[in-house]
């Protein structure tokens, strides 16, 4: 697929003028936009919007001294950023939340030597992480070989980024070393075998530019090195549930673009004079404002529950409300959509016809049901009134 050149975003002048200059912000986002119907393919990869996220900085946006330092109390600003970049491409959101989670867990369990390796691979080489932990029963074991190495056996499935991304967090059965468990490692991709692809596993209904194929990493070895954290630590809460937050605030990105490309679309027809297109837009409106309010809350107080340090529980089960509550908004924004835009609306080039098919795969995540039950065990197990529980 031939790609034609989109205007790039003016270069970075610092690591922080993206995120204090909201007309910069803008423009990187109109172009993030603008380029999302080249990428709309199973088999093309973002790459030029990912260059331009490296020259914003954004890459190492949440590495140690920069303007979203994960160390610090900046997860509402964070998971602002997630959505500003979901409205712009849903499936670039996806592929740039997978690296900052992947980001995450290094500066949670890496040792510091790891730390300025991984570290230094973002701010200097501007390399992309991602998490590939889904699998089937053909799933990833990683077995000890003698001599601090190691060989990976088996396959991951819904691996963002296959092909681009240079440093994945992958996860396995552990075997050998005196050690069992759920492992993560980190894969040098330019040092290791070349890795097979199959890309006939991808064939979504939407977020196709996120390529995310199924790999097999048989026969791949690594080192001592590589092994990041120890066994377990992947599934540690609330770090692991409560993570949702994150694809949560991309998926409300893809809500406010429904929202912008309604709104176009009925000030190009002149049907802004129109009293249940006004109420459908109004009903819009403020749903996505109580997204966003859902979000900086959920940032907020898993900084201050953090801090507590006791407070995994209910960290988790916020962010299991804020999942569910978000993904609601979601659909109900999408169906008032539909009905604003009609059939005409729902055809190609339009944007609406491509985020709307984004946004409904994007919205198909694990154990929704289970999520809900958790909040449930949560509430009813503890024993506090109504206003306390959140406050």
């Amino acid at each position: 697929m031939e790609l034609i050149p989109v205007s790039p975003p003016k270069p970075v002048t610092s690591p922080l003028s993206y995120l204090t200059d909201p007309e910069r912000m803008d423009a990187l986002i109109r172009a993030i936009a603008d380029a999302s119907p080249q990428t709309d393919d199973d088999g093309t990869f973002p790459e030029q919007v990912f260059a331009w996220l490296a020259n914003a900085g954004l890459l190492s946006v949440t590495l140690p001294g920069h303007d979203l330092d994960q160390r610090l109390s900046n997860t509402a600003g964070l998971l602002q950023l997630l959505k500003r970049i979901g409205s712009g491409n849903l499936a670039v959101g996806r592929v740039y939340e997978g690296h900052i989670n992947a980001l995450n867990l290094v500066g949670l369990y890496a040792t510091p030597a790891q730390k300025q390796t991984w570290f230094s691979d973002v701010s200097d080489h501007h390399r992309l992480f991602s998490v590939w932990n889904t699998q089937a029963q053909d799933g990833v074991r990683i077995r000890a070989i003698g001599s601090g190495r190691y060989v990976l056996e088996g396959a991951k499935t819904f691996c963002s980024g296959s092909g681009w991304i240079q440093r994945p967090l992958v996860t396995g059965e552990l075997l050998g070393a005196g050690q069992t468990g759920w492992q993560m490692c980190i894969i040098p991709t330019e040092r290791v075998k070349p890795i097979p692809q199959d890309a006939s596993f991808w064939q979504p209904l939407g977020m196709r530019a996120s390529v995310s194929y199924k790999l097999d990493f048989t026969g791949v070895e690594i080192g001592e090195e590589d092994l990041l954290g120890k066994p377990g630590d992947y599934f540690h809460q609330p770090h692991f549930s409560g993570g949702a937050i994150r694809f949560a605030a991309v998926q409300l990105g893809g809500a406010e673009a429904l929202f912008d490309a309604t709104r176009a679309l009925l000030v190009s027809m002149n049907r802004t004079d129109d009293g249940a297109q006004k109420s459908r837009l109004a009903e819009i409106a403020y749903l996505i404002e109580s997204g966003n309010q859902w979000i900086d809350a959920a940032g907020r107080k898993a900084d201050d529950w953090l801090l507590r340090g006791s407070e995994a529980g209910r960290i988790v089960a916020y962010a299991n409300m804020t999942r569910t509550a978000i993904e609601e908004i979601c659909l109900r924004v999408m169906q008032h959509t539909e009905r604003s835009v009609g059939a005409r609306g729902l055809m190609r080039p339009l944007p609406f016809e491509r985020i709307h098919r984004d946004l409904t795969f994007y919205l198909r995540q694990p154990a929704p049901d289970a999520t809900i039950a958790d909040i449930g065990q949560y509430v009813l197990t503890t024993e506090t009134n109504a206003h306390a529980l959140w406050h």
